[in-house]
């Protein structure tokens, strides 16, 4: 059965919640919690329900078993820090991001810039690396362990390399005004580093559950796990949990990923989860990037675990650890139907629209310009991309309230499914909103998670929810 559309101008706001989708609790099991239009929409089996604290205990029951940790560089009372994933445990393998090192690289940035592999003897003799983690302990509270490290080597992630460049432009905004931290930021973002904890060896220890990016669709629920401002306070903020859904990817095998979770300062280097709660979640992502981007609220940026481990072949070989092989995913949560979303070009403007009817599309009278041909296209980051002309037949004056346009396509929509409008609508319920902002025409449409935040009148004409959107995702669809 498709998704319900909550039809209506889409605009720009700011995120009000910290992420992640509403349970619809379809995990086979009885459900808890209150209820909304007869169903749940909290359970004990969804990894969001216990990231949101939904789940008495879960949380805490399962910041134990998270396979994330804080590295701190230097010494004095504020080291550089960051997070950090814990991959192997025989021996003990820890992967950051390579941020945290710069200040401390002899040669300076440059060596960002040359594309090249240092190896840690470009770090000063007798830099301390601390990685600081969470011990599980029978029937009490996990305890904080901090242990030596010893950095094994910085690695660029080609992949994520590759197709960060083609993306940066509308991902950071770019252009001359961009300074030079910026670029230094920039230049660091494919790098991460790998290090060696003897402290976390563990007799029969192994690799850390994984998967590969590659078989994530748009709208796949994802958990971010990291540790806000690193070192600062980890009693209070090691291990902090981050529900949202995947927003966009790009690259070979979805080495690039963009998630709306919210992921505060020092959690670059935090591992990015799939899998259901009970089950030992799986690493699918690094975080390379806290919430940044241009023209609204900002997205996390991901890098692939698979493509990092794919540039470190040398160097796992090397340590005679090869990684274990990716864990199938299954069908993950959430995968968002993307065909009911176009994007709209007119003149030098752009924006997002609806497929109503296979020749009828929904938008927003503001991303039309006067006089400007218009054309459509559907499906534009597919293989099977129809480009259609269109001209508009019906548009709100420039002064109503209401900000809608109808155009009629020059052809009818190939493959064209008829959307099931909704009927009802209950605040609170989970929501998927749709559209060419983050990216723009980069890499299709971007999808954001929240939940249905306000209706208003009635019967209803205005609906607000807490998805972040962007410049560009104005006639976009919002689905149930």
């Amino acid at each position: 059965m498709p998704p319900r559309l909550r039809l209506g101008t889409v605009t720009p706001a700011r995120r009000t919640n910290g992420g992640g989708r509403r349970c619809r609790a379809s995990h086979g099991e009885r459900p808890w919690g209150r209820r909304a239009a007869g169903r749940a929409v909290h359970c004990s089996r969804c990894i969001a329900c216990v990231a949101r604290g939904a789940v008495p205990g879960g949380a805490a029951a399962m910041s134990a078993e998270l396979p994330c940790c804080v590295v701190s560089v230097g010494e004095g009372p504020e080291p550089c820090s960051c997070s950090g994933v814990i991959l192997c445990r025989g021996p003990g393998l820890v992967l950051c991001h390579a941020a945290v090192f710069s200040p401390f690289l002899q040669p300076g940035l440059e060596a960002w810039s040359r594309h090249e592999a240092p190896p840690a003897s470009v770090l000063p003799p007798g830099l301390r690396i601390r990685v600081l983690h969470a011990a599980p302990k029978p029937d009490t509270p996990p305890a904080l362990q901090e242990h030596e490290a010893q950095p094994l080597a910085l690695t660029r992630c080609e992949a994520f390399a590759q197709a960060l460049t083609g993306v940066a432009a509308s991902w950071c905004g770019g252009g001359e005004a961009e300074g030079e931290a910026e670029r230094e930021a920039a230049a660091v973002l494919p790098w991460f580093a790998w290090l060696r904890v003897p402290g976390l060896d563990a007799p029969g220890g192994g690799w850390t559950p994984w998967s590969s990016a590659g078989d994530l669709r748009k709208g796949a629920a994802l958990l971010a796990c990291g540790s806000p401002f690193g070192a600062l306070c980890p009693d209070l903020f090691l291990n902090t949990l981050s529900g949202g859904v995947l927003s966009n990817a790009a690259g070979e095998g979805n080495a690039l990923l963009l998630t709306d979770a919210r992921c505060l300062p020092g959690t670059q280097g935090g591992a990015v989860l799939v899998g259901p709660a009970p089950s030992r979640p799986r690493v699918v992502a690094v975080i390379a990037a806290t919430s940044c981007g241009a023209g609204g609220p900002g997205l996390a940026l991901l890098c692939s675990l698979h493509a990092v481990l794919r540039s470190s072949r040398g160097l796992l070989r090397q340590l005679g650890e090869p990684p274990a092989p990716p864990a199938p995913l299954a069908a993950v949560p959430g995968a968002a139907p993307l065909g009911c979303v176009a994007l709209v070009e007119s003149g030098g403007a752009w924006g997002s629209g609806t497929l109503l009817a296979p020749r009828l599309l929904l938008t927003c009278r503001h991303v039309l310009q006067a006089g400007a041909t218009t054309r459509v296209t559907l499906r534009p980051h597919g293989s099977r991309a129809t480009v259609l002309q269109a001209r508009p037949v019906f548009a709100t004056a420039e002064a109503s309230p209401f900000d809608v346009a109808v155009l009629e396509l020059q052809e009818r929509a190939p493959g064209f499914q008829p959307p099931r409008l909704a009927s009802a609508f209950q605040p609170g319920e989970a929501v998927l909103a749709l559209g060419f902002g983050a990216l723009g025409r980069a890499c299709g449409p971007s999808v954001t998670g929240g939940v249905l935040s306000a209706v208003v009148g009635a019967p209803p004409v205005m609906l607000q929810s807490t998805c972040a959107v962007h410049a560009g995702s104005s006639g976009g669809p919002l689905l149930a």
